[in-house]
């Protein structure tokens, strides 16, 4: 069982009950509840997976379930995003793509042997006998797993639910705008529907973030909110329904995928008087050479193993700042240094491989330090964008933004509100929320 265990500060919350799980055979130690990628950090594993093509090694880069940095093989199931994955007793998990073994992986050479890249369409085309072997190559070395080795269950029939308020995004806006809706409207149903195990969204990223998370999701369900995590909504439809609705050409149906953390597990189409997408911001790299290794991880992602999992990110965090400002990095800084991590700001990398050579000639070790990449994030706007809210690129708030008018509305019975507009930062975006949610629930036009 690997012995180094980085679990040193202390969690946001409690853990859960001490347990094993299989990693390529090797038992890893972990506590149920946790991310089966944090625990494999916490035992010092970086190397998740490798890339499909190059066979470069992925590990753990955002932490949230958005990157796709570390999928993996788990329970039979292929390319499970491992950062979202609970731990739990007997998991199994394995590290695709690799051969012999994760870190030592000779179809790694395709890196070395192409380093101007791999022209895949014309390459070994001009004899059909080494095509054909070029191609079993290739089928070896690509791809991201084999097929699932157990049938999938038979998905339950989806069911359908109607709610006066539909808000997506438990985070410390849609929390903040259901409260102050429900407080105001209180015979209103509200529902809240969050992807995550737990509610909170930038919050868990900053320090202290945890408590506060939870004194706000107590909030909401004691005014009468319903929260309901893992719960991922996947689109928005436009149907019969809705196309005999009153003055309706909008899409009318969430589609959402829930976990049964609050009843059946299964599709939901949810139909609302009011949609709010609190939808928050995902965590982007920067455009560097190497930027893909493991233990170069997003700024917030040090944060979520630090202030909420209580994982120490590496030996030393050197903070890269991105082009535009983002104040996180400030706290982020001030809360490893409290907890004893030493973190530097940036200081321009002249080279960057396994270890990363800095300009005053200081060297880290990615397989022990950590590059925490402060690129500002990018507004979550795909689904406003479905449901016809507008969006425009703006590169100084992230990249694409929902527009909005001044009372928080995107489209006919949509509104928007926190990082989705562009980043704010918790507090902000909690203070945003209860005024888009105050102004929903003073429209006249509730039935």
């Amino acid at each position: 069982m690997k012995g180094e265990d980085l679990r040193t500060l202390p969690p946001g919350d409690p853990r859960g009950a001490p347990c094993t799980l299989d990693c390529d055979g090797e038992l890893v130690r972990a506590y149920e509840g946790e991310p089966v990628a944090v625990a494999l950090f916490a035992a010092g594993i970086r190397v998740l997976a490798r890339s499909p093509k190059y066979h470069r090694p992925r590990g753990l880069f955002c932490g949230d379930g958005h990157c796709g940095s570390c999928l993996m093989r788990i329970d039979g199931r292929p390319n499970v995003l491992s950062c979202v994955t609970p731990a739990r007793a007997d998991l199994r998990c394995e590290r695709p793509n690799t051969f012999p073994d994760p870190e030592i992986d000779l179809l790694a050479a395709a890196d070395w042997l192409f380093p101007g890249g791999m022209d895949h369409h014309r390459l070994m085309t001009g004899s059909r006998l080494g095509n054909d072997l070029f191609v079993k190559l290739v089928r070896q070395m690509g791809g991201t797993g084999l097929l699932p080795t157990e049938t999938a269950p038979v998905a339950a029939a989806a069911r359908d639910l109607t709610v006066d308020l539909c808000v997506v995004g438990a985070g410390p806006a849609g929390l903040s705008a259901a409260t102050a809706f429900v407080r105001a409207r209180p015979g209103k149903r509200a529902m809240v529907f969050d992807e995550g195990v737990r509610a909170g969204g930038s919050l868990l990223a900053e320090p202290g973030g945890v408590a506060r998370a939870a004194a706000l999701a107590q909030e909401a369900q004691t005014a009468g909110v319903q929260l309901e995590l893992r719960s991922r909504a996947i689109g928005a439809y436009r149907d019969a329904a809705s196309a005999t609705s009153a003055g309706s050409d909008r899409p009318a149906t969430l589609a959402i995928i829930t976990s049964g953390s609050a009843g059946q597990a299964g599709l939901l189409r949810v139909r609302a008087g009011h949609f709010l997408y609190a939808t928050g911001s995902y965590d982007q790299n920067l455009p560097l050479l190497d930027n893909d290794r493991p233990g170069m991880l997003s700024a917030r992602a040090v944060g979520r193993l630090a202030f909420l999992h209580g994982v120490r990110p590496g030996r030393r965090v050197y903070v890269l700042p991105g082009p535009q400002p983002f104040t996180y990095l400030d706290g982020l800084l001030a809360g490893l240094a409290a907890l004893g991590v030493p973190a530097d700001r940036a200081e321009p990398a002249t080279e960057i491989g396994e270890t990363v050579k800095l300009a005053s000639g200081r060297r880290l070790d990615l397989r022990k330090d950590v590059i925490a990449v402060g690129a500002l994030p990018s507004p979550a706007s795909e689904l406003p964008r479905q449901h016809g809210v507008k969006v425009t690129f703006e590169p100084t708030r992230g990249g694409f933004v929902a527009v909005r008018s001044d009372d928080g509305l995107g489209a006919p019975a949509v509104s928007i509100a926190g990082d989705v507009v562009g980043w704010m930062g918790p507090a902000e975006a909690a203070a945003d929320g209860a005024r888009v949610g105050a102004a929903l629930a003073a429209r006249r036009d509730w039935p």
